[in-house]
């Protein structure tokens, strides 16, 4: 499927990208801000006010772009921005390479491998912080993708801040590596599921970028 068809839809608002799914957070926001700087030129306690307000406009905007990517050659790609936060072997024989977004990084996460999105499941949870280890029961969103290793399992986790968790594309659904599949809002955490025998290529603490960043070692 080309990325076109499933990259992230581009609001226009003052000119910047941001990503799908943004809008109900950034323009009650930025409306504020606009407001409050039109109010500013008349009235002191509105230019007060006008100061936090657009910090808090410039954040969100920051907070929810969505850059271009370069994406990476490899058999599997970083799902997320952030830092590998736990590499665990599963029961199952799989390796389970959890990535920590912190608010500062891009928030929108991307295919790992070409394939078919065979199932997205909403599973409903808490909301503890995404860096502690009780969130694997935070509300989250499971992913399984057909592909040329097999069934591939990503899970996006929602965070203390991040109550929201926004899926671009249904079940059924072919994506190129790299494609934007979905968004999380603010602070949060995505797990992948390399299969058995698959050797991770990354290390706790390590940096990852989405799309770009391999995961697994030939």
């Amino acid at each position: 499927m080309p990325h076109s068809q499933t990259s992230a839809h581009r609001d226009s608002l003052t000119g910047v990208r941001i990503a799908r799914g943004a809008s109900p957070w950034l323009l009650p926001t930025v409306a504020t801000a606009a407001l409050s700087l039109v109010r500013a030129r008349k009235s002191r306690p509105a230019a007060a006010i006008a100061v936090p307000t657009t910090a808090l406009a410039a954040g969100m905007l920051w907070f929810f772009r969505d850059p271009e990517r370069e994406i990476a050659q490899g058999r599997v790609i970083s799902p997320a921005d952030g830092v590998v936060q736990s590499i665990m072997p599963w029961k199952d024989g799989r390796t389970r390479v959890a990535i920590f977004m912190s608010p500062l990084n891009v928030h929108v996460n991307r295919a790992p491998l070409a394939g078919t999105v065979t199932s997205v499941e909403h599973v409903p949870g808490g909301f503890v912080p995404a860096f502690n280890k009780e969130s694997e029961n935070n509300e989250r969103v499971v992913w399984h993708f057909d592909t040329e290793l097999g069934d591939i399992e990503m899970v996006q986790i929602a965070g203390a801040v991040a109550r929201r968790i926004v899926p671009y594309i249904p079940q059924g659904t072919k994506v190129e590596q790299g494609d934007r599949i979905g968004l999380i809002r603010f602070g949060s955490r995505v797990d992948i599921y390399l299969p058995e025998g698959v050797e991770v290529a990354v290390e706790v603490g390590q940096a990852t970028t989405a799309g770009v960043t391999r995961i697994d070692r030939d």
